[in-house]
């Protein structure tokens, strides 16, 4: 058991006045006293300033189609993505502490140019097609379910081959790689640098064949060289989880929850450095239990309807809806309908700092 926070001894008047004067030249000379500053420094238990919050898709994809009625995309703003805020982040354009989250919308026909930065990032589509990101000079389609990476440094541009819309969510180390002061970015070509329309990207011909690693290329990478994690797999993945479970063999995470972690091939670790994504699947009428996490997490309802539980708080949610889980916040699913979760969190980072904690709470109804 934890001891208990000790009592502060209480300065007479005059000590009072003296701490004050010592405080004043402590300022002058840009220093701090850790007594005063360690609850906020060292708490007994993580306590962020990032709050719970539930972004509607029903809200965002018409935002989102306004932006691409009045904000042209091109050079200057590179990208017309509207970033997810956390209300308690104070008005920066951070879900977490560590990890951005955007909406992109490209119009029909529309070409975002190419450029590289030092940042990890994703994207996953929860609606549409007919857009194709090219990385690195490898066209890659993007598809309703696919999740696809885009690895720090690596040049990519996307353009959209239709008379349709396409809006999908972006996901980035961003504000980590802001506070550690090592970001980079370099501009690239106005246009993509191959519009070729293949089923396939090169990068998924050569490794996205399950167990089979291609010997022309045993050298380990930082980020997984595959370019698209497709929809057909992942849903097969699940599948096949709760069919296992229904015949009685343990194949799922706990009762009537499937779930899958995306990995680099090279590794057998998460797919990118500082980014872990996971596709979860609820049954109707099925919950997990109640986790706490060090780090944070964010949810993209790809299917069906539930609620989240979050430090006790209930969140209703639907399709396409994000949700974010601050760190060492309660959270608890329950599905309504059958439920399909995106998830990607920040996991990687505490873990590679040994700084990692997780906790099982148990259900109090």
């Amino acid at each position: 058991m934890a001891a208990a926070e000790p009592a502060a001894p209480q300065p007479t008047p005059e000590e009072e006045a003296a701490l004050a004067r010592l405080y004043a030249d402590f300022a002058a000379q840009n220093l701090t006293p850790l007594w005063t500053q360690l609850g906020d420094l060292m708490p007994a238990h993580p306590a962020p300033q990032a709050r719970p919050h539930v972004w509607e898709w029903q809200t965002l994809y018409p935002l989102a189609r306004r932006a691409g009625e009045l904000v042209p995309v091109g050079r200057g703003g590179e990208r017309r993505a509207i970033a997810l805020a956390n209300p308690g982040l104070g008005g920066r354009p951070y879900i977490t502490p560590t990890l951005w989250a955007a909406i992109q919308y490209l119009g029909p026909r529309e070409t975002a140019p190419e450029h590289r930065h030092s940042q990890n990032a994703f994207r996953f589509v929860v609606e549409g097609e007919g857009v194709w990101t090219v990385v690195d000079g490898d066209p890659v389609a993007m598809r309703r379910g696919d999740f696809l990476l885009t690895p720090g440094w690596h040049f990519h541009g996307h353009h959209n081959t239709t008379d349709a819309p396409m809006a999908w969510i972006d996901g980035l180390d961003i504000p980590f790689v802001h506070y550690t002061d090592t970001a980079f970015f370099e501009f690239g070509a106005d246009e993509v640098s191959d519009r070729a329309t293949p089923d396939l990207s090169r990068a998924e011909r050569l490794w996205a064949h399950p167990g089979l690693r291609p010997l022309s290329r045993l050298e380990r990478t930082a980020a997984s060289p595959i370019a698209a994690y497709r929809w057909e797999h992942t849903d097969r993945a699940l599948t096949q989880q709760l069919e296992l479970e229904d015949e009685g063999h343990p194949a799922t995470v706990e009762p009537g929850h499937a779930a899958v972690r995306y990995t680099n091939p090279t590794t057998g670790g998460d797919v990118m450095p500082t980014i872990r994504a996971e596709f979860h699947r609820l049954r109707a009428g099925s919950a997990t239990a109640t986790r706490r996490e060090v780090g944070s997490a964010v949810y993209q309802v790809f299917d069906g309807t539930g609620t989240l539980v979050l430090d006790g708080a209930e969140h209703r949610v639907a399709t396409g809806d994000l949700v974010v889980v601050p760190s060492w916040c309660a959270c608890r699913i329950e599905a309504e309908s059958g439920l399909d979760l995106f998830r990607f969190s920040d996991t990687p980072i505490f873990e590679g700092l040994h700084q990692y904690r997780a906790a099982v709470e148990e259900d109090p109804r």
